[in-house]
């Protein structure tokens, strides 16, 4: 494991009552990357993260986080890490201060280190001016910002975030965002999952897509893309009635199939498919079909999505 590995998962197997739920999995996360972690519902995410937080042993395989194996060197593996899970995991009855201090001490650090890593922590997520308010009077989203806080408390190394936005807000999400960015700014690694696509597509540096256990696709979230077609059309049309005229039209000059959303059709370009756009357009004004909107543009996470795991078995 090279000094610029941060995470490094090989050949990782788990099973629960014969049925394997990750299935020989693989990749590494370089230090002071956001490596995201996508994969529907089953696929095997939270059995992943479990196992490279220590949780889980692997059945087979091997975990290590900046070079301590998880099964071997358990102790010191859970040294580089903080993790922030789906559900609150501090005391609600608590200030977001009492709940820092009560961490930074549980993380070996002096009453007045804590006291100080708190303040930091607190001024860093907006939190100083409720800092002595208990949590439960707290809105979700300050709730996920104490959360974040908490998990930071030790300083760690590599952060394993769980679907951290979950049910927040579009403003506070983004809050969410800059401060998982601010903390890659200051050197940490980032394990992201998410269920929101455009967020990992905003924050991830390199992401790894799961289904059934297995790993189908991994690279840049650009990569990624390019693997389902590159640049694609999206034309609407004015009038319902001629989106078969229109499809039959853009699918002869692209040679490509073209999908029907209500009004609107969309198609792979293909390496030579922006100069059939020019004879798309001849084509369809030709024919008296009107086009509301049209857009050239790169394939969604969305897209890579549905296209990589949608049937998937």
């Amino acid at each position: 494991m090279d000094s610029d590995t941060a995470i490094k998962v090989t050949d990782v197997q788990k099973s629960f009552a014969q049925k394997q739920v990750v299935r020989d999995i693989s990749f590494t996360v370089k230090r002071g990357e956001i490596f995201g972690l996508l994969g529907p519902n089953g696929a095997g995410k939270t059995t992943l993260i479990k196992m490279m937080t220590t949780l889980l042993r692997p059945d087979q395989g091997n975990i290590m986080l900046n070079g301590y194996s998880t099964a071997k060197q358990s102790q010191l593996a859970r040294r580089q890490f903080g993790v922030t899970g789906q559900a609150t995991a501090i005391d609600q009855d608590l200030s977001a201060r009492e709940n820092l201090l009560i961490f930074g001490q549980l993380n070996g650090l002096s009453s007045k280190d804590a006291r100080a890593r708190a303040a930091e922590l607190l001024t860093d997520f907006d939190l100083i001016n409720s800092a002595d308010q208990a949590l439960e009077t707290f809105s979700g989203g300050m709730r996920r910002r104490s959360d974040l806080a908490v998990s930071l408390i030790g300083q760690p190394n590599i952060l394993f975030l769980d679907e951290p936005t979950t049910g927040l807000d579009p403003r506070t999400r983004t809050q969410m965002w800059q401060a998982i960015q601010n903390l890659v700014a200051t050197g940490s690694t980032v394990f992201l999952t998410t269920q929101y696509l455009e967020e990992a597509d905003r924050l991830a540096d390199h992401i790894a897509l799961i289904d059934h256990g297995k790993l189908i696709a991994l690279g840049t979230p650009d990569d990624l893309k390019q693997q389902v077609g590159g640049m694609q059309l999206r034309l609407t049309l004015s009038d319902s009635s001629r989106v078969a005229q229109a499809q039959t039209i853009i699918q002869t000059s692209l040679n490509q199939p073209a999908s029907i959303s209500n009004q609107t059709l969309i198609a792979p370009l293909g390496s030579t498919g922006i100069q059939a756009v020019t004879t798309i357009l001849n084509q369809l004004q030709g024919a008296s079909i009107a086009i509301s909107n049209l857009k050239i543009e790169s394939p969604s996470l969305d897209d890579v999505f549905f296209k990589m795991t949608v049937g998937k078995n």
